[in-house]
C-alpha cells in the first residue's frame, strides 16, 4: 500500500521467492506464481469492492492502526486492501486459510463478503475457515 521504487520491488520479489523456495517449498508439487500477473485479483477486489460498505473498512483496527502512523492520511490502497485480501481467498474458492490473530477480522471480513455474494448472486463462494497458527 505505500509506493515502491521498482527496482526495490522487482529484488523483493525474488528475495520472497528465494525465502518460500529454501523453506522447502518443491515447485513440481505446488504452483508459484506473481499475484500481480494474474489481473483477476484486481478485478474480483473491484466486484467484492462494490458490495462492502465504507463503515465496515474503517472500523478494522488494523485501519485505524497504520492511518494513524501516517499521520491520519491512509490511502485508499490502504482502506481497501482487505477486500484485496478477500478477492484473495476467494478467488481461488479457499476453504480453510492459515492466519495468525492479527488477521482474524481480515478473514471474517472476507467471510461476510463471500456470505452477502452469495446470498444475492446464488452460492458460488464457499465461506472460508480459519487456520490459526501456533506459537
Amino acid at each position: 500500500t505505500m509506493p515502491k521504487e521498482p527496482a526495490i520491488l522487482r529484488q523483493n520479489i525474488l528475495d520472497t521467492t528465494a525465502a518460500i523456495l529454501a523453506c522447502g517449498i518443491d515447485p513440481k508439487k505446488c504452483f508459484l506464481f506473481r499475484q500481480s500477473l494474474v489481473p483477476e485479483h484486481a478485478e474480483l477486489a473491484w466486484i467484492l469492492g462494490c458490495l462492502t460498505n465504507v463503515p465496515r473498512l474503517l472500523r478494522l483496527p488494523q485501519w485505524k492502526m497504520k492511518r494513524a502512523s501516517q499521520n491520519n492520511e491512509g490511502t485508499v490502497g490502504l482502506l481497501t486492501y482487505p477486500v484485496l485480501q478477500a478477492a484473495d481467498i476467494l478467488l481461488y474458492k479457499s476453504t480453510h486459510v492459515p492466519v495468525g490473530e492479527d488477521q482474524v477480522l481480515h478473514l471474517e471480513l472476507a467471510q461476510d463478503i463471500a456470505q452477502h455474494f452469495n446470498k444475492k448472486y446464488g452460492e458460488f463462494f464457499p465461506v472460508p475457515r480459519a487456520i490459526l497458527s501456533e506459537l
